[in-house]
C-alpha cells in the first residue's frame, strides 16, 4: 500500500540521520566510489536533490518539475531534462543510495515520491582466524560432508592477486603484507578515496597515493604497538583525514596571500566558494 503524501515533517521516520552534518558525511562517502557512475548531468540531478533534503536529514518529497525548475534557474536556462533526472534517481536505486517510496493523495491519485537516501555501508576487516585448535579424529565421511557444506555456505575468499586493477599496484604490495584478501585490501583503498574526495584531491593520484601510504604504516606501527584498535579499516580512515586536512590547511595559508578560492560546505550541503580578499574586506 502507498504512502499518503503530505509535510516533508510528517516523514522524519524515514530519516536515517541523526543530522544534515551526518547527512553530508554519508553522501561524500557514496560520492567518493560511486560518482564515475553518473553522466555530468545526473551528478547535478543528483546533487540537487541531496540539497532537497535537509529539512529531514536524507529524505525529500520534492517534486520532479520542482527540483528541475530549481537546476534550471541555477543553470540559467541550461537545466538537465525529465528523462536524464529519473535515469539518475533508477541508478541510485539501484546503487543502494536511495529508496524510493510511491506516495498518493487522499483521493488514491499518485503523488509525488518520497526519496529516503541511504548510509553508506561500513564494512570491517575480517576477524582472526582462530590458531592451534586441538586436533580430531578424522572421519572421511563427516570431513566431505563439512567440506562441502561449507562450500555451499560461503563464497570463496580471493587473496591480493584479484584486487581490482582501480586500485594501485604500490600499494596492493603494501598491504597484501599485513591483510591478503582483495575485498580488505580493496575497502582501505575506498577510505583513501573518500578522504580524498572531502578535501578536494581526488585528481592529485600521486600525492594521495603517498599519504596513503604513510598512513597505513602508521596503522601499522599502532596494531603493532598496541591491541586497542578495534577497527583498522576505520582508524585507517581518521590518519587520512588528520593528514589531508593538515595539508589542506596549509593551502589555503598559500591561497590566502594569492587570493585563491576556496571551498566551504555549509551545514544544508550548499557549497560556497570564498576569496580572502573579500572576507578581509
Amino acid at each position: 500500500m502507498n504512502l499518503k503524501s503530505g509535510r516533508i515533517e510528517g516523514f522524519e521516520g524515514y530519516s536515517q540521520f541523526k543530522s544534515v552534518k551526518e547527512f553530508n558525511t554519508h553522501v561524500e562517502m557514496w560520492l567518493a566510489v560511486k560518482k564515475q557512475e553518473f553522466s555530468k548531468g545526473e551528478l547535478v540531478g543528483l546533487k540537487r536533490l541531496v540539497r532537497f533534503s535537509v529539512k529531514v536529514p536524507g529524505v525529500s518529497n520534492a517534486k520532479i518539475g520542482t527540483v528541475l525548475k530549481a537546476i534550471n534557474e541555477e543553470y540559467q536556462g541550461n537545466g538537465i531534462s525529465r528523462s536524464t533526472f529519473k535515469r539518475m534517481i533508477l541508478k541510485a536505486k539501484d546503487m543502494g543510495i536511495l529508496t524510493i517510496h510511491e506516495t498518493e493523495r487522499k483521493n488514491g491519485s499518485q503523488s509525488s515520491n518520497l526519496y529516503s537516501f541511504n548510509r553508506f555501508p561500513q564494512s570491517e576487516p575480517p576477524k582472526a582466524k582462530k590458531m592451534n585448535q586441538p586436533k580430531e579424529t578424522i572421519n572421511l565421511l563427516k570431513t566431505n560432508h563439512q567440506e562441502n557444506t561449507k562450500r555451499n555456505e560461503a563464497p570463496m575468499e580471493l587473496d591480493y592477486s584479484f584486487v581490482s586493477d582501480k586500485v594501485p599496484q604500490t600499494f596492493v604490495q603494501l598491504v597484501k603484507y599485513f591483510f591478503k584478501d582483495a575485498k580488505t585490501i580493496e575497502e582501505f583503498w575506498h577510505m583513501v578515496q573518500i578522504a580524498a574526495f572531502r578535501f578536494e584531491y581526488d585528481q592529485n593520484t600521486e600525492d594521495i597515493l603517498s599519504i596513503a601510504i604513510q598512513s597505513f604504516k602508521q596503522l601499522i606501527r599502532k596494531l603493532k604497538s598496541t591491541k586497542t584498535v578495534g577497527k583498522p579499516i576505520a582508524f585507517f580512515y581518521g590518519i587520512l583525514t588528520n593528514k589531508l586536512k593538515e595539508l589542506y590547511l596549509e593551502q589555503l595559508h598559500e591561497n590566502k596571500n594569492e587570493s585563491k578560492p576556496f571551498r566551504y560546505v555549509l551545514e544544508t550541503g550548499e557549497v560556497m566558494y570564498y576569496d580572502w580578499l573579500s572576507i578581509e574586506s
